[in-house]
């Protein structure tokens, strides 16, 4: 049965209504960037950009690097954002737009999200690279699907428990990354962790300006969580909601981040443009040889 143009929602040129891209426009690995400014910081490095456009803030170019084809896209800042990013990605090479159906075979499409992040744990420093090992929500976006077959609920619960987490905020959920992506990206180099995912950065971060906050004690919280040796390393609004529905509809997702401060140290990086351009640079070359 066709899906009701109310619910997928095409542009007058055939694009998916908020991305504006049509099929052909993207390539199976993709870059996800937060600011649609740092979508030219990763496509300065390739050989050749042969698509690109914008659309509020999804901003996107597709090229070549080394003989691979990349699409970077710019998703915005949140959960809800990456509920739109993600649902218009998986429409344009799952179902078909002409018929309005999804197609029977599916695409799996790699998604990598580079960001910029401080650290919770003293003993990842500046200038180092983070892997999200695990996402963990706090947003409670993807809380509208049916996430039981892909939560970890057993991570989930340690949190909920060692937090004494408010039942009236929703109830967290842990994801895992892609451990396709994981084997092609980690190295020496690379720290593993879990990545808190808010739904907010003021409040749902801990941050007080003139307005007291449900939890003031949850970052503390945070900071000495550890489920069998996997610690929360960064706090920010996007991986875990990147996790579940890739992980939902069937994508490969994962989450790296140039670490730029250290809150358990006070130490913020001397050159943090030269940290994210190295994580770019190390990012594109695995894509690359892969």
């Amino acid at each position: 049965m066709p899906i009701q143009s109310s619910e997928l929602i095409l542009n007058p040129d055939g694009s998916v209504y908020h991305l504006n891209l049509r099929p052909e426009h993207i390539a199976h690995d993709i870059i996800f960037v937060g600011d649609q400014n740092r979508v030219e910081k990763i496509t300065q490095f390739f050989d050749s950009i042969e698509f690109s456009t914008q659309k509020r803030e999804f901003k996107t170019q597709t090229g070549w690097y080394k003989g691979k084809r990349i699409t970077v896209m710019s998703t915005g800042i949140g959960p809800d954002n990456i509920d739109i990013v993600l649902n218009e990605l998986d429409a344009l090479v799952n179902i078909d737009l002409e018929s309005r159906t999804p197609k029977e075979e599916l695409t799996a499409l790699n998604i990598i999200r580079i960001g910029t992040s401080g650290s919770l744990q003293e003993d990842i420093p500046v200038d180092s690279f983070v892997m999200s090992k695990f996402g963990l929500g706090l947003d409670n976006m993807l809380r509208s699907y049916q996430i039981d077959d892909v939560a970890d609920s057993n991570i989930g619960d340690a949190f909920t428990k060692h937090t004494n987490w408010d039942p009236r905020k929703g109830k967290p959920y842990v994801i895992a990354c892609s451990e396709k992506l994981e084997t092609m990206i980690e190295s020496e180099r690379m720290h593993k962790g879990i990545t808190a995912t808010a739904g907010g950065f003021y409040g749902p971060q801990g941050r007080v300006l003139r307005l007291p906050i449900q939890d003031a004690e949850l970052n503390d919280k945070m900071d000495n969580f550890d489920f069998d040796g996997h610690r929360i390393t960064n706090l920010e609004m996007e991986t875990a909601a990147i996790y579940g529905l890739s992980a939902l509809l069937g994508h490969n997702a994962l989450s790296l981040n140039a670490i730029i401060a250290n809150r358990a140290s006070g130490t913020f990086s001397s050159d943090p443009y030269k940290a994210v351009d190295e994580l770019i640079a190390y990012t594109l070359d695995k894509i690359a040889n892969s």
